[in-house]
């Protein structure tokens, strides 16, 4: 970690590189999903933070240490808005990091950025490839013991199916066809982004509104025989 430090008032920690969030829709669908999903679960909790495609300087001074997890959540921070993540301003390091491999990162995925984070701290580095054509299972996750990364289990395997569980999120991760899913263990259910959700709202609402016109229907229909019967009745009096 050691590098040249700069004079504090001459210090420049920049909160982008100018490079895309991500070099192709492979890539960034699953980014996508794991920030808004992630922030969706843990919304209501007003200490976990989770952030993605973002530097993280790890040494005050040098803005040269920096790494850009492509996903990253940490337990124990306040959760708002940052344009950067600086440790020396924070309460820890992220607990969990995910990144999201392509041609272009799997080099320093599988080595550089290993080391900082365990250097760093962080519990659980997960990889993730979207294509298939880097990592063999698609699905990757580690755990920090003693400064060393060492495998986590998977759980299930089935074809491109996995079943992973993050003990520090809480949460299962599983490969759907190929695709990364988070499940919350205690429902099964699958987190949803922004859009899934609004499209699941959507869905909902339509339900309701096909729900309640059958109902008005059927009590129409109801209402009408009623009267038909009144009708006949009366005339059977008569």
């Amino acid at each position: 970690m050691s590098s040249v430090l700069y004079p504090a008032d001459v210090v420049d920690y920049p909160d982008s590189d100018g490079q895309p969030m991500a070099e192709s829709d492979f890539q960034r669908e699953p980014l996508i999903y794991a920030v808004e999903s992630l922030r969706i679960y843990f919304r209501d909790r007003a200490d976990v933070y989770v952030s993605g495609n973002m530097f993280v300087y790890y040494e005050q001074g040098n803005p040269k240490a920096v790494v850009a997890p492509d996903v990253f959540v940490v337990m124990g921070a306040p959760s708002h808005d940052r344009a950067s993540y600086k440790l020396w301003q924070e309460p820890k390091a992220p607990d969990f990091v995910l990144e999201i491999t392509s041609k272009s990162t799997y080099s320093e995925d599988q080595g550089a950025k290993r080391g900082v984070y365990a250097l760093l701290g962080v519990k659980e580095y997960w990889q993730y490839d979207p294509t298939g054509d880097y990592l063999e299972p698609r699905l990757q996750g580690l755990q920090l013991i003693e400064r060393n990364y060492w495998p986590l289990p998977v759980q299930e395997r089935s074809g491109t199916d996995l079943l992973m569980h993050s003990a520090v999120l809480g949460l299962d991760l599983r490969l759907d066809e190929g695709q990364l899913r988070f499940h919350d263990p205690a429902t099964g259910e699958p987190l949803r982004s922004h859009a899934e959700s609004e499209l699941a709202r959507q869905a909902a609402e339509q339900a309701r509104q096909d729900a309640e016109a059958r109902a008005e229907e059927e009590s129409r229909q109801r209402r009408a025989l009623e009267a038909r019967l009144a009708e006949l009745e009366q005339r059977v009096r008569g």
